[in-house]
């Protein structure tokens, strides 16, 4: 640890404002600290305050220093906070100072990268400190927080420990064949086996409800120009985001907006109207839209109930390829016009829900359907999750099935070993124990500066 550099960043947001932290971290952090305030620094966790020299001793600015001795800092090293005023002249003129006085900048996620190498947090904690930043919901920041705390940390740590001791069963079966016992036949390494599958596809579903707290859902609207696709999004929304006009045509490019639906986050894209047509511009709109539409997590196709339409030759016309249950959700709109009760019902396999988009009436009922179809159900004690954390618990499933195959069907107890130790593995991937440095290098360039 002492033979690595010390790093500094300046830890709060771009612009102006009362207060401005810049962090150092490493072996010189206090003798930097020390010769940019030209006195004593305070002792440990106490604030002090200090003025701050230039190269010129001239003061450039004054506030407050804290300092947290290794091992008991984030990073686990020496660290030294700088609390100045919040302008960003100011606060890159003291960065520059840190520079000349041998600090180096810092990369993005570097604090926390040091903090997981030196044994302050895993893997999953460290992601969680990024994921509470982001978070987008109350539900989506509660959940970041029990990861950091250890909650995921601690499910996979013991389901560790199952496959661990799973482990050393199999490997004694092999080590002691001449043994009167045939512990591969005796069906205790397959309880084991099956429990330890059980217990991860318990975390793994606890997981998925965390990975749509953190990345959310996308839900794009689409269908022809007047079925009510802009009134769908205002209504969903809960304000005037889009243009809503009697005009056929009026929303020509795609429009965003992150909403927050019985606390899933949603991304909702309104789309331009569907139609053959001759003007450029529209065209774009329409090529835009069928772009939004591939990329979506969930479609809805909104057609207009007081037209007599089929909503699935709409969506053959223009999307074959994306019909499918688990992905389109179909939507007549104007109820309120044709004198259709909103109801939720089944349209050829396809989930059908009448709504009024103007009179606001269903929307609640499409708007828990829309949940459920994500199975979106979270618990008090969810955490939040990655798509990686899903796929590294997906392949220890497959090795864990493997190894079943090999101890029911083939009886080989050195196969049965060798999927357990990649299942293994690929759990332990999660927390960081068996990560690539490239893997590493990814999840910790993603974070902000100063983090």
């Amino acid at each position: 640890m002492y033979n690595r550099s010390t790093i500094a960043a300046i830890a709060t947001p771009p612009g102006r404002g009362g207060v401005g932290v810049i962090r150092l971290s490493g072996p010189k952090a206090y003798a930097i600290a020390a010769a940019l305030t030209q006195k004593d620094l305070p002792k440990a966790r106490y604030a002090g305050f200090r003025q701050f020299y230039d190269a010129a001793n001239e003061v450039m600015d004054e506030g407050l220093v804290i300092c947290f001795p290794n091992p008991q800092s984030f990073t686990g090293e020496d660290v030294v906070e700088l609390q100045g005023h919040g302008g960003p002249v100011i606060q890159n003129a003291l960065l520059a100072r840190l520079l000349e006085l041998g600090a180096t900048a810092a990369k993005a996620g570097e604090f926390s990268m040091r903090a997981f190498e030196n044994g302050k947090l895993d893997l999953v904690q460290a992601e969680a400190i990024a994921d509470l930043i982001d978070a987008t919901s109350q539900a989506a920041a509660r959940s970041a927080v029990r990861s950091l705390q250890g909650a995921f940390s601690t499910k996979v740590n013991t389901v560790l420990e199952q496959l661990i001791h799973l482990r050393l069963h199999v490997e004694a079966a092999i080590d002691f064949p001449e043994e009167e016992i045939d512990f591969l036949a005796d069906g205790k390494i397959l309880n084991l086996l099956d429990e330890v599958a059980a217990s991860v596809t318990a975390v793994q579903q606890s997981a998925r409800q965390g990975q749509l707290l953190r990345e959310g859902l996308q839900v794009v609207i689409a269908g022809k120009p007047n079925a009510g696709k802009s009134s769908l999004l205002n209504a969903l929304a809960g304000i005037e985001r889009a243009i809503v006009t009697d005009i056929a045509g009026t929303t020509r490019d795609v429009l965003h907006e992150k909403i927050t639906l019985n606390g899933l986050p949603i991304t909702l894209t309104d789309t331009a109207g569907l139609r053959e047509t001759g003007d450029i511009v529209e065209q774009e709109g329409i090529r835009r839209a069928i772009k939004e539409i591939e990329q979506a997590d969930l479609l809805l196709l909104v057609y207009d109930l007081s037209q007599n339409e089929d909503p699935l030759q709409l969506a053959q016309h223009y999307f074959a390829e994306h019909i499918e249950p688990k992905r389109l959700m179909l939507i007549g709109n104007k109820c309120d016009l044709t004198g259709v009760q909103a109801t939720i019902s089944d349209f050829k396999g396809f989930r059908h829900i009448t709504v009024s988009a103007k009179q606001e009436t269903g929307v609640q009922s499409l708007i828990e359907a829309i949940t459920a179809h994500a199975g979106f159900q979270p618990e008090e004690d969810t955490f939040i999750a990655r798509t990686r954390h899903l796929d590294a618990m997906k392949r220890t499933q497959q090795y864990l099935a493997e190894a079943r195959e090999q101890l029911v069907v083939y009886h080989a107890g050195e196969l049965v070993a060798e999927s357990l130790r990649l299942a293994q593995n690929a759990l332990g991937e999660i927390t960081g124990d068996f990560s690539a440095d490239d893997l590493l290098g990814k999840i910790f360039g993603s974070f902000c500066i100063g983090k």
